[in-house]
C-alpha cells in the first residue's frame, strides 16, 4: 500500500522533469521562428549579408563545430557606415555566459568561445546592429539596410586556421634574420666596429 504514493511521486516528478527539459529546449526553437535565422557553417564566410539598421537581429544556427576545439566568430563590416554590431552565442540550454568572451577592433566585432563535447545542444550566434553616429549629410536619410561579412573559424593556440602561415612567415624571417650574418665575411663587421 505504502508504495503506491511513492509510485505516484515518482511519476510525478518524472513528468515535471521532461517537461522542464522539453520547455528549455523550445526556448530555441521559438527564438528561431520569431528572428530572421540563417546556417553559419564553420570555416565558411558568409559575405554580403544585410540586417535592417533600424530593425530586429538575426539568429545564425552553427554547423559543425568540433568537440573541445575554441572557435571565432567574426562580423566585419565597412567603417562608411555608422553601425554598432553586438555577438551572442546562445544554446538552447540556459547560458551562464562564461564560455564565451568579446572584442571589438575598429570595423570588426569578435565573439571567442570553446565547444565542449560533453555540451550537446545546439549553438547560435545572435547578431544584431543599432545605428553609431550621426548622418554626414543633412537632409539626407539614414541607410535602412547594414552589409557585413560572418565567419566562425577554428582557433589554434588562440590564432584562427587561415592565419597560420602568417605566423611560419614570422617565423621563417626571424630564422633567416639570425642565420644570414653568421656568413658574413667576419671582416667587415670588425671595421663597422672600428670606425664608429
Amino acid at each position: 500500500m505504502m508504495g503506491r504514493p511513492l509510485l505516484l511521486c515518482n511519476m510525478i516528478l518524472l513528468l515535471y522533469i521532461c517537461g522542464s527539459v522539453t520547455a528549455v529546449g523550445a526556448i530555441s526553437l521559438t527564438q528561431e521562428h520569431m528572428i530572421d535565422s540563417k546556417v553559419l557553417k564553420v570555416g565558411e564566410e558568409l559575405q554580403h549579408e544585410t540586417l535592417p539598421l533600424q530593425m530586429g537581429p538575426r539568429l545564425y544556427r552553427l554547423i559543425g563545430p568540433k568537440s573541445f576545439t575554441s572557435y571565432e566568430v567574426k562580423i566585419s563590416y565597412p567603417a562608411s557606415i555608422p553601425a554598432s554590431f553586438s555577438i551572442q552565442l546562445i544554446t538552447d540550454k540556459l547560458d551562464t555566459g562564461d564560455n564565451w568572451r568579446n572584442r571589438r577592433l575598429l570595423n570588426t566585432e569578435k565573439l571567442i568561445f570553446n565547444h565542449q563535447n560533453l555540451d550537446q545542444s545546439e549553438k547560435y550566434v545572435l547578431v544584431s546592429v543599432e545605428p553609431a553616429g550621426v548622418v554626414a549629410i543633412p537632409g539626407v536619410n539614414e541607410r535602412e539596410l547594414v552589409l557585413f561579412n560572418i565567419v566562425c573559424d577554428e582557433l589554434l593556440l588562440g590564432i584562427p586556421h587561415k592565419a597560420i602561415w602568417v605566423g611560419v612567415l614570422v617565423l621563417i624571417c626571424l630564422g633567416v634574420a639570425f642565420v644570414v650574418p653568421s656568413f658574413l665575411p667576419s671582416y667587415q663587421l670588425k671595421r663597422k666596429k672600428q670606425k664608429s
